[in-house]
Order: C-alpha cells, then structure tokens, then sequence
C-alpha cells in the first residue's frame, strides 16, 4: 500500500531538501574567497579609472585575505571588458570596475554590445565620482569665463574645436551638452587618451576640453591652462576659486565620470555582501579618502541597492544629454 505523509511531514521533508540543497551554497559562501580574486578594469593602465582600482584592491586585499588583482581589458570605451566579466563565471571571482561609460553610456551609444542591459550584473558598491573641468589654452582662447567661451564660439564663423579622450566618454558628451544646450556649432575632436588631446590643447590645436579632473589639474596648477569651471554640483577643495557650470549659467550641467565595483549577474548574495563590506571598508578609510581627493574626485559609499539605483538614474541622464545632442547610435 502506498504511505501517505502527514501534512506536517510533508513540509518538515520540503524543508530538509531545500536546507540540503542550499548548503553548497552557503559553504561556499563561507569559504569565499578561497583563491585571488580578478578586478577587470575595462581601459587602458594608467587612467584614472586604473588608479582608482588599483587604490581600492589593495584595501579589498587586506580585508579579504586574498589578492585582489587588476586586470586591464581596453576598448571600444570600456565596452569590451565589461562584456567579458558580464559573461564569467558569477563565483565572485572576476569583478568589473564599472564606470558611467560602461554601465550608463555605452547602452544608449553603442549597437551589438554583448552586454545588453543594466541587468547584466550585480552592483555591489559605488567608491568615487570624479568630475570634469573645463580648460583652455588662453593663448589661442584668450577667455575668463564660461559666458566669454560662448560668446567666442557664437562670432566664429567656422566652429570652435573641443577634444576629448574617446567618443563616448562623459569628456566628449559634457562637449556635446554644452553644444546643444548654448547651441553652438562646435567640432569635436576625438583623440586617443587624455595625454594625446590635453597636448594639442596646449599646442594650440584645438580650443577647449572638459577633461577629467585628475588628468588636467597638474596643467591647470602649472599654469599652462585655464580652468574656466567644474562640472560638479558644488566648487571642488582643489580648485575653489573656479565656478561651477551651474554657476555659470547651465543649472543643469552636471557630468561625471565614477567607478564602482560589479559582479556577473547571478553572482551569490552572500558572496556580494562580502565584498560589498571590502569595498566600502576601503572606500570609507581616511588613507583611500585623501588618496582619491588628491586626484580630484570624491570618495563616495554606496551600497549594492543605492548603487543600483544611482546607476539607473545615470543610466537616464546620460541617455537624455545623447538624445538632445542627436548622436547616432554606432
């Protein structure tokens, strides 16, 4: 004769299996990590994003246990190395520092990317934001403000230049968004890097730039450029005496780039909680902090949920300045 469980069997065996089949998991968890652990920086050594990680890896490294290496995966603005961990294995073993370009950017600019969609990862904590400034050569730009840019670009009969380190990177579309919101006619001149484009800068080559704080601030100090505002929300300690776009007259104007750390999608709860509490450990010590103020960005600490959302919104903004501008999806 067949056994009948009683209801309550039935559910203490329901119970026991998946405890049985969730211990895997969790002994997994535990043991996390048992070997290195590869951060992917999807652009070349050298960048601010590099830095940033390799700042943060030796933090994640100390609290871990276990090396946290950089790897750097360049190309097409950071697009192929992001695709590379969207596809690896989700142990929680290869990690992407993402960046506004990667996880915000690229999806509204780029077609047949491998990584379709903001829900390709886990986000697991947002460490930096690091502004633009923009900068120019007086001698071939001879202007004190913003307002003098403008006027400048609208006399020229034939349109003023700005560089940038690549199409597609928040330099190039902070150019885009101050074309079409002052509506200008300006020529964007893409390089490959910042160091390429801030020396035609300063040879006289193109006009102006909105580069990334860390990169321009020792020309800016040097005296070889001028900073005539942020793209911050607020004027940044290193260069107080330089307004804002908002205060400029672009109350909207706030662009950034900003790196936070990444795991493929389906990576284990537990596993991105443990390296969530590493990263924002190291982004919350005083020796990471003054680190990355000394490269003009701001330390930032958010968890895996705010994070998510932030990169939503960014996702959002970023897809509006591309549309307003009338940029082709390539």
């Amino acid at each position: 004769m067949p056994t009948f469980l009683s209801r309550q069997q039935f559910l203490r065996s329901a119970a026991l299996l998946c405890a049985a089949v969730a211990m895997p998991a969790i002994a997994a968890a535990d043991a996390f990590p048992a070997r290195p652990i590869k951060l992917v920086v999807p652009f070349a050594p050298g960048g601010n994003t590099d830095v940033v990680a390799r700042l943060l890896s030796q933090g994640m490294s100390e609290t871990l246990g276990q090396p946290v290496v950089v790897e750097n995966i360049a190309g097409a603005n950071g697009a192929i190395g992001a695709s590379r961990v969207a596809a690896a294995s989700n142990d929680g073993y290869t990690l992407l520092f993402g960046t506004a370009g990667t996880q915000a950017i690229n999806l509204s600019l780029y077609k047949n990317l491998s990584q379709k969609n903001l829900a390709d990862f886990e986000y697991i904590a947002l460490v930096t934001s690091i502004p633009n400034v923009l900068v120019v050569n007086e001698a071939k730009t001879p202007v004190k403000s913003v307002a003098e840019l403008v006027a400048r670009a609208r006399e020229q009969r034939s349109g003023m230049s700005y560089g940038s380190p690549g199409t597609g990177s928040t330099v190039h579309l902070s150019g885009e968004l101050l074309k079409s919101a002052a509506r200008l006619d300006l020529v964007h001149a893409p390089y490959k890097g910042s160091a390429p484009a801030l020396t035609d800068l300063i040879g006289g080559q193109i006009d102006f730039i909105f580069e990334n704080i860390t990169p321009a601030l020792p020309f800016v100090q040097g005296g070889k450029l001028k900073a005539l505002a942020v793209t911050s929300s607020e004027r940044l300690p290193l260069l107080p005496h330089v307004p804002t776009m908002k205060e400029s007259g672009f109350p909207s104007f706030v662009t950034a780039t900003w790196n936070g750390v990444l795991a493929p999608k389906g990576t284990p709860a537990a596993v991105v909680k443990r390296i969530e509490a590493a990263a924002l450990k190291t982004a919350a010590s005083n020796e990471f902090k003054t680190k990355v103020a000394a490269l003009g960005g701001e330390p930032r600490q958010l968890d895996s949920a705010a994070f998510r959302n932030f990169t939503q919104n960014e996702f959002k903004h970023w897809e509006g300045i591309i549309q307003a501008a009338g940029l082709q999806r390539q």
